[in-house]
């Protein structure tokens, strides 16, 4: 897992911008030979094999790939950690299913011993998946963000992931108080907020489990610390939009409570926000936060349908999430196509070329990261999936049939799941192979 010079040829596409705004011709870069150059795990180069292959060292090792792609990195925009083992739980929407469910299952999380071997599992599962960066709910414990933190740190992933803030609304033995909520993210943030690759997210489960004084800390965290993210969720089912009304009738809305306490901003990130008015949306756009698209749990859930044109219209940063447990895949490619579906269900069309934005350089956008992560420009990290054109006998045929990579990338999309990544590189250092 050392990183050295190498290069990769192979099909490669990546997104260079957003379709809604630049169009579709504009926003990916396909190269159906390319060739991917890294050094010091840092892509140095990108293009044509023809033309890079003649300035390259006789002595550079060039891994070629056949029957492949190569993307960016898929990066998950929501998703929990402590959820890994109730992953499919059956029969329930939002409320009762937490405490069904969920609050048990985080139970478990006080224990470091616990946490480090779910911690293991989590990021393996990520990695076999093609996730190479997300943004990650911990539990309430930090004992469960510190195992998932030094996994990652060993691992040299970008993870971005905080302790749960919940003070009410919850089980005794899953709430902490407004006070050591702030005490105990403030340690977190000092060991961990940009240690190599990782990053700190403020992290109130909802309005509905926090008081308006632990809000306010949450607040102050982010005003004492300007690089750390905010992290929570926005309406995402009915019944919690008007509880949400029910305890803070003094705000307008959903969105504004968490406005009125000062939690929207450019590293921002709501997830859901499957029950938005135009107005939460023009406000979501001007602050420069983000919405996570969480199609899977969203119907998993019966939650709703997340309006993705509408969010476009308002230039709303949306990255894609797959809120792993009510997510039943740790797949962005197996989210992508429940993503499809919930578009085809309110008379829209998702593009192969928007799905690949919304899982690699949209996701960067709404984390602020397409400095770094997103696409294969150079300078960025070198954070890339290959996808294996014959991982099933049903792709390797129904791609025979493609005609150009519009349709193989939705042919991927579609029938693609983690048999499809062969290989997931990290900082140039692969950290998966099938």
């Amino acid at each position: 897992m050392s990183a050295t010079r190498k290069a990769y040829r192979s099909a490669i596409l990546h997104s260079v911008g957003d379709p809604a705004e630049v169009g579709l011709e504009a926003s990916c870069e396909y190269y159906p030979d390319g060739l991917l150059v890294v050094d010091e795990g840092r892509i140095s180069a990108l293009g044509h094999a023809s033309d890079l292959l003649p300035t390259l060292d006789a002595n550079i090792d060039v891994v070629h790939y056949q029957d492949a792609l190569i993307t960016p990195g898929f990066i998950d925009t929501h998703i929990h950690f402590p959820q890994t083992g109730m992953i499919g739980s059956y029969g329930e929407q939002l409320l009762d299913w937490l405490n069904t469910y969920t609050f048990p299952c985080e139970k478990q999380f006080a224990d470091k011993a616990h946490a480090d071997k779910v911690a293991k599992i989590f990021l393996q599962e990520l990695l076999r998946n093609g996730t190479t960066t997300a943004l990650v709910f911990g539990s309430v414990h930090p004992e469960s963000v510190n195992a998932l933190f030094e996994e990652a740190e060993r691992l040299d992933l970008r993870l971005i992931a905080g302790k749960v803030m919940m003070d009410r609304n919850a089980p005794d033995y899953l709430t902490d108080t407004a006070e050591s909520s702030y005490t105990e993210s403030k340690a977190l943030i000092q060991r961990w907020h940009g240690k190599g690759r990782l990053h700190y997210a403020v992290t109130p489960r909802f309005a509905p489990t926090s008081t308006p004084e632990q809000l306010a800390m949450a607040g102050q965290l982010l005003k004492e610390h300007p690089g750390v993210y905010m992290h929570t969720h926005l309406s995402e089912n009915l019944q919690e939009i008007d509880w949400v009304k029910g305890l803070f009738p003094e705000q307008k809305g959903y969105l504004d409570v968490y406005d009125h306490f000062e939690l929207l901003g450019e590293r921002s990130v709501f997830a859901h926000g499957v029950h938005l008015c135009d107005e939460e949306c023009q406000r979501l756009s001007e602050t420069g936060s983000a919405v996570a698209f969480c199609p899977t749990s969203n119907l998993f859930l019966g939650s709703g349908l997340f309006n993705l044109p509408q969010a476009e219209k308002f230039k709303v940063n949306v990255g894609l999430g797959t809120d792993v447990g009510a997510g039943t895949s740790f797949s962005l490619l197996h989210t992508l196509n429940e993503a499809y579906k919930v578009m085809q269900l309110q008379g829209a069309r998702l593009h192969p070329f928007k799905s690949l934005y919304l899982a690699t350089l949209g996701g960067a956008r709404a984390l602020r990261l397409e400095d770094r992560v997103g696409s294969l420009r150079p300078g960025n990290d070198a954070d890339f999936v290959v996808l294996d054109y014959k991982a099933t006998p049903l792709l390797e045929y129904r791609l025979e049939q493609s005609g150009g990579i519009e349709e193989t990338l939705f042919v991927l999309t579609t029938l693609g799941d983690d048999r499809t990544v062969l290989e997931t590189y990290a900082a140039g250092r692969c950290v998966h192979q099938r």
